[in-house]
């Protein structure tokens, strides 16, 4: 009985291990690609790259996204002009007491 309690324990570590092993390659395209040599080529297909992807059946790479390129035409603020302007619920402070309320004198 316990060496079936070990040998369950065993696997659920390489299991466990090996999960996140494929997490870490997923997260670092550069380090999966030093562990599989065609990782950038599109039929390559393995458990991190299903990771990466999100998806069981179709395994695609994630798409290369760049930094941004700032554009000129936002590079200087104008400066700010200060304007007032009137409240549309000013009208509606009538609407902020009720009425009295009616108390009835019982005898």
């Amino acid at each position: 009985m316990k060496s079936c309690t070990t040998a369950r324990a065993c696997v659920a570590v390489f299991v466990s291990a090996a999960f996140l092993w494929a997490l870490a390659l997923s997260a670092s395209p550069q380090f999966h690609q030093r562990v599989h040599k065609d990782a950038n080529r599109v039929e390559h297909s393995c458990a991190v790259t299903m990771i990466a992807s999100g998806s069981y059946n179709h395994a695609t790479h994630a798409a290369l996204v760049s930094a941004p390129i700032p554009a000129h035409q936002f590079s200087k603020i104008p400066a700010l002009i200060p304007c007032w302007v009137q409240s549309p619920f000013l009208g509606a402070c009538i609407f902020e007491h009720a009425p009295p309320a009616r108390v009835e004198a019982r005898s």
